[in-house]
């Protein structure tokens, strides 16, 4: 993998051994690695240097994962996280997205898949569809608008904070109108990667974009689901 200039990554584990590995593998793949033990580590990190992802993992001493991702989006701080989870951890890892973590992964886990996921996430957080040239203009529904060069959601004048996960769902869900989306194609083209079995990201980022713009999530006006299939945007004043 190929950067124009070098991601900084930082990963924070208690697993000395883990940290070593995943330095290693990320840096051979062109990243700045950083690691930490835990969230004082990370704090000083961030109070040091430019960070552009963070690897944390759900199990730590003191300060778990989620108190340290609950705090940093509290304070503002939208760096994109990936969280590390054990597999039997289902309920911890649909709370750290609702969060507002961009993706998790399951241990064990091939560090190769973990570098397939910092790609995607990296990707959504830059992403540019013409080379060189930010993306401009803005998508007006109902009160809201979101703005493609800031890539920031108004409901009229007042902001509505979204993960780098939410904003690239959103998009796609706005550039499709009136066209049911699979979960898969949503997963494609928001995440960069195919739709995993009984991986319920998808739909927990969903439920929290119906949060932030629906009168009624659960009789969802603009976010609708088409059984069987996925989800669809519906404009203003249709069915």
């Amino acid at each position: 993998m190929s950067n124009q200039r070098s991601n900084r990554i930082i990963v924070v584990d208690d697993d000395p051994k883990l940290r070593e590995l995943l330095r290693r593998h990320l840096s051979e793949s062109g990243f700045e690695v950083l690691v930490a033990p835990d969230g004082l580590a990370l704090d000083r990190l961030m109070l040091r240097d430019r960070v552009d992802l963070i690897v944390l993992d759900l199990m730590l001493p003191a300060e778990d994962g989620l108190s340290i991702l609950r705090r940093l989006r509290g304070a503002g701080d939208k760096t994109p996280i990936i969280m590390l989870t054990a597999r039997s951890e289902d309920i911890d890892r649909i709370i750290g997205l609702e969060l507002g973590a961009d993706d998790y992964l399951g241990k064990p886990f091939n560090p190769r898949e973990l570098l397939a996921r910092i790609a995607a996430v990296l990707r959504r957080r830059a992403a540019e569809p013409i080379a060189g040239a930010p993306e401009s203009g803005n998508i007006r529904f109902g009160p809201f608008t979101l703005d493609l060069a800031s890539r920031k959601l108004h409901r009229d004048e007042v902001e509505i904070a979204l993960t780098t996960g939410e904003y690239s769902l959103l998009k796609v869900l706005l550039r499709h109108p009136n066209q049911p989306m699979s979960r898969d194609k949503l997963m494609s083209q928001a995440r960069g990667r195919g739709y995993e079995a009984f991986d319920r990201s998808l739909d927990v980022q969903v439920s929290r974009l119906r949060r932030l713009l629906e009168t009624d999530p659960a009789h969802p006006r603009w976010i609708q689901t088409v059984w069987g299939v996925g989800y669809v945007f519906v404009p203003d004043g249709q069915e």
